[in-house]
């Protein structure tokens, strides 16, 4: 069985645009080598948003070298990108992109959304790629909440909706890089329930809320991230409340990680150029809307 090694938090808030109010779990400026695969993880809300006629959100951006997550769990968020990519996107939805090469994208509330307002809660993941596929083309996955199988969970202790990778050999829609598991935990209180994880593989689930205990008697409950030990098979979580959980676990990518704002690449050499590309229009445009 796997101990937890620490317990990640959040420090503090910030907002990306004027659309994503966020707190930081974790970046590739932590340590990166204790959350690989993943690079960073901001989980936006939970909170409420007024009708509006303006747009609200952040505008075109690049990236190259990673992947971007965002799980919608309230609220819509509609994404448009320079490689055609695009949609909208509502609760139990996921945009799942690969910048790879590099992409300029950008990210705004649903219009129906901001006419109706209410309440709104987002993960957005940051999953990072093997050197050996940085360059890949870009590409985009539009995951809508029909795509996405639900799996009970043993004795009646809730449900996993699988996202990436498998569990009880039902596997998830999402098209990885390297092996890893993204799970919509939906967990019952009053039960105990044990989840595969691998020897060897990165586990850090996020509680956004309820109360759980750990095997070794730790206590985690909303904003907080068991990362735990990578020896040892399986972790177990006591349900002392109704929890949803978002299940990170993966291989780690045993390579440099060098970042730069919205590029995350190997070398500095490769951020440079990075920079270069995108300023010359390199890594494309988006186009107008119709």
């Amino acid at each position: 069985m796997k101990t937890a090694s620490f317990i990640q938090r959040s420090e503090g808030g910030h907002w990306v645009g004027d659309g994503f109010p966020v707190r930081t779990l974790f970046s590739y400026n932590d340590r990166p080598e204790r959350f690989s695969p993943f690079l960073m993880l901001d989980h936006g809300g939970p909170t409420r948003f007024e009708p509006t006629a303006q747009r609200r959100g952040v505008g075109q951006h690049p990236h190259r070298g990673f992947e971007t997550v965002t799980i919608v769990f309230d609220g819509e968020v509609a994404h448009r990108d320079s490689s055609g990519g695009g949609g909208t996107i509502g609760p139990g939805e996921v945009q799942w992109m690969t910048a790879a090469a590099g992409i300029v994208h950008e990210e705004y509330h649903g219009e129906r959304f901001a006419r109706t307002g209410g309440p709104f809660e987002m993960v957005q993941l940051w999953v990072n790629l093997p050197a050996r596929d940085k360059m890949a083309a870009p590409a985009y996955q539009g995951i809508t909440r029909d795509r996405i199988p639900e799996v009970a969970l043993p004795g009646g202790a809730g449900l996993a909706r699988i996202i990436a990778g498998e569990l009880q050999g039902t596997a998830g829609p999402a098209r990885t890089f390297t092996p890893m598991q993204v799970w919509d935990l939906r967990l019952k209180a009053g039960h105990s329930v044990t989840l595969p994880a691998a020897a060897g593989h990165t586990t850090a689930p996020l509680v956004l809320r309820g109360h759980l205990r750990l095997a070794d008697g730790q206590e985690v409950t909303a904003g907080q991230m068991p990362v735990f030990s990578r020896e040892g098979e399986d972790v177990q979580l006591e349900v002392l409340e109704d929890s949803t959980v978002l299940w990170l676990a993966g291989e780690p990518i045993d390579e440099p990680v060098v970042g730069y704002g919205p590029f995350v690449m190997n070398t500095e050499t490769e951020i440079h150029q990075a920079f270069a590309d995108f300023q010359s229009g390199r890594m494309g445009r988006i186009a107008a809307a119709a």
